[in-house]
């Protein structure tokens, strides 16, 4: 009986994206439905809309107590976009948790939310300059591994339930960046074996590596997103409080010359990089610019 419920609700949720005037109560969280009001202004600021969307979910893993039924599930979001005379395919994967009773939803939230990592690790400078690497950054080889794991995790590295920067570290990494040989978390850029430095796998600690680091990753800050080139870096303080919760990747260019970025946590691809559509936005949202050397 819940199985039907949740088909018609992801087709619900589904109508209600593509539809206006389609009713919305019921089929996200307040906030939910509050981020996608604000991604239809943000396309109408940027004359570009939603021409039209697919949505489809996949079971992961149920549980059953008493009357309840608790059920993890994926959700995949296909935007189709038109931007002025070009078009272009957003998608957003989700893992969402769903609560029913007598086969009637009673909650669906996500599992994992942007902009909830809290920790604030000390992070120390590098005494020494590294000659950059022969031959560059390759910002090529950093996309197209940046297009082929948006949306799951390459099992040679370790993944994280707020797994947004260290998918930008395999990035860049797979950018023809080498890591640095220090074996201590709060220094270097780094992940070998069970173990990995802060730079790599937490927003705030890479927002304030990149802003002073002379070893092998070194990047300098723009003034504006649409600085910046594929395979470079946005680093997000959704609160305006001086402290960065999440990372994304540049992999294009929309028409307007703005960037369309990829990112882990709420695994997304070619996504706009202002965010407003998150739920952890706020109009105190701060960014960082990183154009990687």
């Amino acid at each position: 009986m819940w199985m039907e419920t949740l088909k018609a609700y992801i087709q619900n949720q589904s109508q209600w994206m593509i539809h206006a005037d389609a009713d919305g109560r019921g089929y996200f969280l307040r906030e939910e439905q509050e981020s996608f009001i604000r991604k239809k202004q943000m396309y109408t600021d940027r004359n570009a809309f939603i021409v039209n969307n697919q949505t489809n979910g996949s079971v992961l893993r149920t549980t059953e107590s008493e009357d309840k039924v608790q059920v993890d599930y994926l959700v995949h979001y296909s935007f189709l976009i038109k931007h002025g005379f070009d078009f272009y395919v957003e998608e957003i994967s989700q893992e969402r948790r769903a609560t029913f009773q007598d086969g009637d939803m009673k909650s669906d939230e996500p599992v994992n939310v942007e902009g909830n990592y809290k920790e604030l690790p000390k992070i120390e400078r590098e005494n020494e300059s590294i000659a950059p690497t022969k031959g560059g950054y390759d910002r090529l080889a950093a996309v197209r591994y940046a297009e082929r794991w948006w949306n799951t995790f390459n099992p040679a590295y370790k993944s994280f339930e707020n797994d947004c920067t260290n998918y930008i570290s395999q990035s860049l990494h797979a950018g023809g960046i080498p890591m640095t040989s220090q074996s201590i978390k709060s220094k270097g850029w780094w992940m070998r074996n069970n173990s990995w430095s802060y730079s790599w796998s937490v927003a705030n600690a890479m927002r304030w590596y990149l802003s002073g680091s002379k070893s092998s990753l070194q990047a300098q800050e723009k003034s504006a997103a649409h600085l910046l080139l594929p395979g470079d870096v946005i680093c997000y303080d959704f609160d305006g409080d001086g402290h960065y919760q999440h990372t994304t990747i540049v992999v294009a260019k929309d028409p307007s010359g703005e960037p369309l970025v990829n990112a882990h946590t709420t695994n997304s691809r070619m996504r706009y990089w202002g965010y407003e559509d998150s739920t952890a936005y706020t109009k105190r949202i701060q960014y960082k610019f990183f154009h990687i050397l």
